[in-house]
């Protein structure tokens, strides 16, 4: 089993070289995993999905391909709380 690790915002921004703006349009347009949160003030998004799209990005999967993979790691958080680790 895989521990869960979040990564906050600076980190993300950090990994994918883009600013707030763009990291949220790409959130907004399906091209970026969503965050979760983490309490009142806080959100956070999972290691293992942000890896994957930076993965697929570099991989050279086009857009509607990303946009698939976004889906398909937003579906499978239902999933983790059930097994209990990163997919």
């Amino acid at each position: 089993m895989n521990a869960i690790r979040f990564q906050r915002r600076p980190e993300v921004l950090l990994l994918t070289g883009t600013s707030n703006s763009t990291l949220f349009n790409r959130i907004n347009h399906g091209l970026f995993v969503p965050p979760i949160s983490l309490g009142a003030r806080a959100v956070g998004w999972l290691e293992h999905e942000v890896n994957q799209v930076l993965a697929a990005r570099a991989g050279g999967m086009t857009d509607p391909q990303v946009k698939e993979l976004v889906k398909a790691l937003v579906d499978a958080r239902g999933r983790l709380a059930v097994t209990g680790g990163a997919q």
